[in-house]
């Protein structure tokens, strides 16, 4: 995505885009805390999304050596995308409980690997970066507003 008018609000969506995702895994992770036999028959493994700078950008650098002056002028970054989403390789929890129907012979239940006040701490993170990327969206809008009426 280029600079330019409209690159903010690119940049901005792509921010919201990842955000909402980011929350739908976690409330998934949530969801799936107590889940001791999946599909697989193995418990639920703990997801994370994985993000990165969009491909074709200049990069963090060229684009602030652009704003200083020092690089090509109206270079912006094109916001961020997701590359995936994958397990966490962290083992699961042990959990004794002989009365459990997935218990092992020593009473033991193998739990996922979520945390929920991980999980809570993620879904708080992802929350405040949808709500930066509102604001920010807000401003670029409020900016072309008051630019359009200069023009008139």
């Amino acid at each position: 995505m280029s600079g330019g008018l409209f690159g903010s609000l690119g940049i901005s969506a792509s921010g919201m885009a990842a955000a909402r995702l980011r929350m739908d895994v976690t409330a998934e992770n949530l969801a799936n805390a107590e889940t001791t036999r999946g599909a697989n028959g193995q418990p639920y493994q703990r997801k994370e999304v994985v993000l990165q700078e969009s491909s074709g950008t200049s990069g963090f650098a060229s684009a602030l050596a652009g704003a200083q002056g020092a690089g090509v002028q109206g270079q912006v970054g094109g916001g961020v995308e997701v590359t995936g989403i994958v397990g966490d390789p962290s083992a699961p929890r042990k959990v004794y409980d002989p009365g459990h129907p997935d218990a092992d012979a020593q009473g033991y239940v193998t739990l996922p690997n979520v945390n929920p006040v991980t999980e809570m701490v993620d879904l708080i993170t992802a929350s405040r970066g949808y709500e930066a990327n509102v604001q920010a969206m807000s401003a670029a809008k409020q900016m072309f507003t008051k630019t359009l009426d200069l023009l008139r």
